[in-house]
């Protein structure tokens, strides 16, 4: 059993472990001695007080020993430790959950993982499963195989229709590549229903722009539908001014700039001048040159007319 006692030849070796930790710190970062802990027969660990920027509450911990009737220590090892108050980093956690929507930027890669839950094989996985493998060589997934021997059991051997490189008008295939479906994998059930609680929550109905609005989305010119089962509740805006222009917005939302919610005044226009043509009124084309007042003349004296 070994003894909690320090040796007392190791607990006074303060000067040996100090020296060993300033040869491993940086000039200046070594403080006071803080603890000797026993770690075994003749094993001492001795604490000091590190002054480095950043590492609050760290101790430089140096390790001496002794061997067995020998009358030197010797060191073991010199080592930055954390103490019970330190300031520590987070715990580190995967990239995968620490990603954030807007994280990426130009030249960023984003790896998807072979079984990720919000994707399923598509069309392209369903034709490779004749082979038996996926995309990379990569086992099918279960059902897979199924569709396609479905698609192709009606085709006979060495017919044009059993080549790979051929497609067949009207087959599966055809019209999986006339839709845009020609892809290894598409979203899932999972997928979609994740996709559209995200678009909900940021511009739908419970959203406070939407308890204000006047009107929503479903009645709004400015709405590019989606194609697809999303189509039931989903849209584009296509209002330059409004708060979701480009966004998937939820039918239910809506905002000020709904195109039916208010009708542009028009501008207000002048009163048309009132003419009065019924009274005359003369105006002498001379003055007075006497000073006096100029009498009144009939409409053909005005013009001199006699």
């Amino acid at each position: 059993m070994r003894s909690r006692t320090p040796d007392r030849l190791c607990a006074e070796a303060v000067d040996l472990a100090r020296a060993a930790a300033e040869e491993a710190a940086a000039p200046g970062t070594v403080g006071e001695h803080v603890d000797a802990v026993v770690d075994g027969d003749r094993v001492v660990t001795h604490l000091f007080e590190c002054k480095e920027a950043g590492y609050r509450g760290w101790r430089w911990a140096v390790t001496v020993a002794r061997a067995s009737r020998a009358k030197h220590v010797t060191l073991d090892e010199s080592v930055l430790l954390p103490g019970p108050d330190a300031l520590l980093a987070p715990e580190w956690v995967p990239w995968s959950e620490r990603l954030r929507p807007g994280d990426m930027g130009p030249g960023d890669l984003l790896p998807t993982e072979a079984e990720d839950i919000r994707l399923e094989p598509g069309h392209e996985a369903v034709r490779e499963a004749a082979e038996g493998t996926g995309t990379g060589g990569e086992p099918v997934p279960a059902g897979v195989t199924e569709l396609a021997d479905a698609e192709d059991a009606d085709v006979e051997p060495g017919s044009p229709a059993a080549q790979p490189e051929t497609t067949t008008r009207g087959s599966i295939a055809a019209v999986a590549d006339e839709l845009g479906m020609g892809r290894s994998r598409v979203l899932s059930r999972h997928g979609l229903h994740a996709a559209a609680d995200r678009w909900e929550e940021e511009y739908g109905p419970k959203t406070a722009m939407a308890q204000a609005a006047p009107a929503n989305c479903l009645s709004c010119g400015f709405l590019v539908p989606l194609a697809g089962s999303l189509r039931q509740a989903f849209g584009i805006c296509a209002n330059e001014f409004g708060p979701a222009d480009g966004h998937v917005v939820s039918l239910g939302f809506g905002c000020g700039g709904h195109s039916e919610a208010a009708v542009m005044p028009k501008p207000p226009r002048p009163a048309p001048p009132v003419i009065d043509e019924t009274v005359v009124d003369p105006f002498a084309l001379r003055p007075d040159r006497t000073g006096g007042s100029v009498e009144e003349t009939g409409p053909g004296e005005e013009f001199g007319h006699s």
